[in-house]
């Protein structure tokens, strides 16, 4: 019988892991993926407070080596199926690793790729259409490149692709001169010769033989097809919480409902990170989430039920 159990390895985990730690909290971290999340994909990160410019993959490596110098801390690979509630304790199942129990729980799996499902998008996978720029920038080498979405890990992977491509364009559903992502980002790559914008562009299919060869996208005058070999797909996040789903803890859109101290509608059980509804989807937001949930928990456990 864990105190505490994390679902979940990203920033938001790690944090809880670093606070659950600090509680002496005998603590069970299940990752089903890679420790440190969704970070690791990012090229550059510059706004993490007091580190001007650090790699996703480096800032990740810096939270798991913290998490994993903490007492009491254990870490397992390990799929969640089914989470049940029990009169004074929690079951987490797992496949392959078997059933886990713990007091108290911190859900914190955070997001996925978002699938638009346009045509070709599925079929060209892992053949010159790709959701990583890290991955598979190099693939794209004096080649022509578009990226449908604006948004910061959008526009921060156009920047990294820049570095290799032949040219790359952005799709934007905005009007001209209109992006989701910083204004000081969006400004450096105005700057830069080899990335142009299209806005008020919507993609409708992905086309080519055995891989991409060309995109088709509507724009107010009509709808155009262009030569490409490569395209980048950032246009939102899904939370992962399937398992979750007939709990009663989760908004219309999958994204799990806590209040200011982290606490979903069942006693003992919280949740940090990108799968909850926070309105702001950033590391610096991730770790806050966690150690929050992680302080709140100890507090549950010490018997404070406020």
């Amino acid at each position: 019988m864990y105190d505490l159990i994390v679902i979940g390895g990203g920033p938001a985990g790690l944090s809880a892991c670093i606070y659950a730690g600090r509680g002496l909290l005998n603590t069970l971290l299940l990752e089903k993926q890679t420790f440190g999340g969704r970070i690791k994909d990012t090229e550059l990160i510059r706004n993490y407070p007091g580190i001007e410019d650090i790699t996703g993959d480096d800032l990740a490596h810096l939270f798991l080596k913290h998490a994993e110098n903490t007492e009491l801390i254990e870490r397992m690979r390990g799929t969640v199926s089914k989470l049940e509630v029990m009169d004074d304790y929690f079951r987490v199942h797992t496949l392959r690793r078997g059933i886990y129990e713990a007091k108290t729980v911190i859900l914190a799996m955070g997001t996925r790729e978002r699938i638009l499902g346009i045509p070709g998008e599925a079929q060209f996978s892992g053949f010159g259409v790709s959701y990583c720029a890290t991955c598979d920038a190099e693939l794209v080498k004096d080649k022509d490149v578009y990226i449908v979405g604006s948004g910061n890990v959008a526009l921060e992977s156009a920047d990294f692709i820049a570095k290799f491509a032949n040219s790359t364009t952005i799709i934007s559903v905005h009007d001209t001169g209109i992006v989701d992502g910083d204004a000081s980002t969006f400004k450096r790559l105005l700057n830069n010769p080899k990335i142009d914008f299209i806005y008020n562009a919507k993609v409708r299919s992905i086309n080519g033989d055995e891989h991409v060869s060309s995109i088709t996208i509507e724009v107010p005058d009509g709808v155009h097809t262009m030569d490409c070999e490569g395209v980048f797909m950032y246009v939102g996040s899904t939370p992962e919480t399937e398992f979750l789903k007939d709990m009663g803890i989760l908004n219309d859109q999958g994204y799990i409902e806590v209040d200011e101290r982290m606490r979903t509608k069942i006693a003992g059980l919280y949740a940090a990170g990108d799968c909850t509804t926070t309105t702001l989807r950033q590391v610096i937001v991730a770790a806050a989430d966690g150690a929050k949930a992680a302080v709140f928990a100890e507090r549950y456990l010490r018997g404070d039920r406020r």
